[in-house]
């Protein structure tokens, strides 16, 4: 039975265990100070390849501490882990729930967000990682979630579909990448259930 990261779990204990393919454990823990490296290092990784972030530059890791510290309960961070077969277990990206507008009539709709190091894409970390996240939102009393998606993210748009994520906006040449390319911006939600999300 999958570990939850209840509000109240511990930073650093995993909270959530799921299995792909019979081959790769990916397993869930709250982000702590102490990963600053992992959060700071697979974030820079996707900034720098452009495509998936609105920064135009790489951080540093107190951007990265102040960011962790702005997610206070019920938001959370998380680190992403996978263990493959005969290996140990490695930090391979982070995922985080976050405030979507901080106007109190939209508690309880929260910004859903993930990167994974470049090595392990498309190999199911992130459907594990967006299946982790969605399940968490519903254990936190979230009603919603929302993804900002750049619009040729191929990838990310149809994972968020495969889960039933409805487009509900597009914003045309909305923001610059790191390789100054210029991305349409979509916006994607679904509204959340009581059943555990198992796609």
């Amino acid at each position: 039975m999958p570990l939850r990261c209840r509000p109240s779990a511990l930073p650093g204990h995993v909270c959530r265990r799921t299995r792909l393919s019979g081959m790769t454990d990916y397993s869930f823990r709250l982000a702590t100070a102490r990963d600053l490296p992992v959060l700071t290092k697979v974030y820079n990784a996707a900034v720098v390849a452009g495509g998936s972030s609105a920064d135009t530059a790489p951080v540093d890791h107190e951007a990265r501490l102040r960011w962790l510290e702005a997610h206070r309960d019920p938001y959370a961070v998380f680190i992403v882990e996978a263990r493959e077969p005969g290996s140990p277990s490695r930090d391979i990206g982070f995922a985080a729930l976050s405030v979507y507008y901080d106007r109190p009539g939209y508690d309880g709709v929260c910004d859903l967000a993930y990167y994974l190091a470049p090595e392990w894409r498309s190999r199911g970390a992130g459907r594990a990682t967006l299946r982790m996240l969605l399940n968490e939102c519903r254990d936190r009393g979230m009603r919603m979630a929302v993804a900002i998606i750049f619009a040729d993210n191929d990838a990310s748009t149809a994972l968020v579909r495969r889960f039933g994520f409805t487009r509900f906006g597009l914003m045309p040449k909305a923001a610059y990448d790191a390789k100054g390319i210029l991305h349409d911006m979509s916006y994607w939600y679904v509204a959340l259930g009581d059943a555990p999300i198992r796609k």
